[in-house]
This record gives C-alpha cells, sequence and structure tokens, in this order.
C-alpha cells in the first residue's frame, strides 16, 4: 500500500493574514510531494472551496475553516457550508452536522492569545488535536498536546500552520489509507513535521499592521 501525506493546516488570501492563491498552494504542496491539503482560513471556507475546484485523484482537498469561538480557536475539516456561530458548542454541533470533524489546533501554545487550552472537560467533544504545529515557538507546547491527546484516546495530527509559500508542508500526517477522513477518526496516521522560522511570525504580524491600516 502507498503512503498518503496531508498538511492539514494551511492560510490561503482568504484569511485575513494570508497571501497565497488556493492555486498555488497546490501548485507547491504538489511539488513538495504531498497528496493533499486541508485549506483553513479564519472564519470561512472560501478559500476552501476555490480550492476544491482543483482537486484530482491523485490531489486531495480538504475544505475546512479555522474558528474563532468564544474559548479560542478550532479547526473543522471535511465542511461544505459556513461555520455561523461564535460559541464554542455551537460550533462543534455545526461542524458535526456537516459530517466534519473537530480539531483543536495549538492548544497549548501560550504565546497566542487565541488558542483553546482545551481540558479533559471538552476531550469528549472533539476528533483530534494538533499535536504538532510548525509555528509553535517552543517544542513544550507541541510536546503538552501530544500528551494530552494520548491521554484522552484522541488522534493526534500535524499541519504547517501556512501563511506563506515556503511553510506549505512543513507539517501534517502520513497514512497508509486513502479515505483520510476515516484514517483521522481511527487514529490511523502518524505525524511528521518540523517548526517554521521565527521570521515567518514576524511576517504574519506585519500582514496584520497593514490590514489594519489599509483596510
Amino acid at each position: 500500500m502507498g503512503k498518503y501525506r496531508f498538511d492539514l493546516h494551511i492560510h490561503s488570501r482568504y484569511s485575513s493574514d494570508g497571501l497565497i492563491e488556493p492555486a498555488k498552494i497546490i501548485e507547491i504542496a504538489r511539488r513538495r510531494n504531498l497528496n493533499g491539503v486541508a485549506i483553513t482560513d479564519h472564519n470561512t471556507i472560501r478559500g476552501g472551496a476555490e480550492a476544491k475546484k482543483f482537486e484530482t485523484a491523485d490531489f486531495k482537498i480538504i475544505v475546512g475553516s479555522e474558528i474563532n469561538t468564544d474559548m479560542g480557536e478550532v479547526i473543522g475539516l471535511f465542511l461544505s457550508e459556513e461555520i455561523r456561530s461564535k460559541h464554542l458548542m455551537d460550533v462543534i454541533n455545526e461542524i458535526k452536522e456537516q459530517g466534519g470533524i473537530i480539531v483543536v489546533p495549538h492548544p497549548f501554545d501560550r504565546l497566542r492569545k487565541v488558542s483553546f487550552p482545551i481540558t479533559e472537560r471538552y476531550a469528549g467533544y472533539v476528533n483530534a488535536i494538533e499535536a504538532f504545529n510548525s509555528r509553535c515557538v517552543f517544542n513544550s507546547y507541541n510536546k503538552e498536546a501530544r500528551e494530552f491527546a494520548r491521554a484522552n484516546g484522541l488522534t493526534p495530527i500535524g499541519g504547517s500552520d501556512a501563511h506563506f509559500a515556503n511553510e506549505i508542508g512543513l507539517a501534517g500526517i502520513i497514512t497508509s489509507s486513502p479515505d483520510i477522513k476515516g484514517a483521522i477518526l481511527k487514529g490511523e496516521v502518524e505525524i511528521f513535521g518540523r517548526r517554521s522560522s521565527v521570521l515567518n511570525h514576524v511576517g504574519t504580524k506585519l500582514r496584520k499592521i497593514r490590514g489594519k491600516i489599509f483596510k
């Protein structure tokens, strides 16, 4: 059986702090030997929906969104409609109603105010924990996420959290199953990854500042 490599956390120009056209993301991902990507723009599925037009038999697109809830960010994967709610449990229910997967990204990254520091109370409501995020500055944040996933029976997954082209494919999952959704739900995935340059964080900050000035 072959191996399938997916980066499960990428932002396109449809994120307020993103720059990359969806078609360009796919072009770069193919060059880096990925078999598919999840486009997870902030609070919208527009990037994923556009990227889906370029899906082929040998390159899959997962439509997703990184949603800012009242408790922090969660990611919905395999979405078909925009998530309208902002309350955490309402967002989770909307994702489930679409048959999607609920992921908590970078849960223990204390440098990000938007992180949802998940506790055992909420573990039963989600499917996966982002146990490797390339933009986590400290390895300890990813380690804590891996330990939480293991202790609570949740699938650990990875993603680059790419906002710039040089980050695409830095992290993700590897599975032998062509059914990516099923593999995640069954925990039949391995994580690969390396950290992004701190300079990419600086670039994102500047992008946000520029957006506020010229909006």
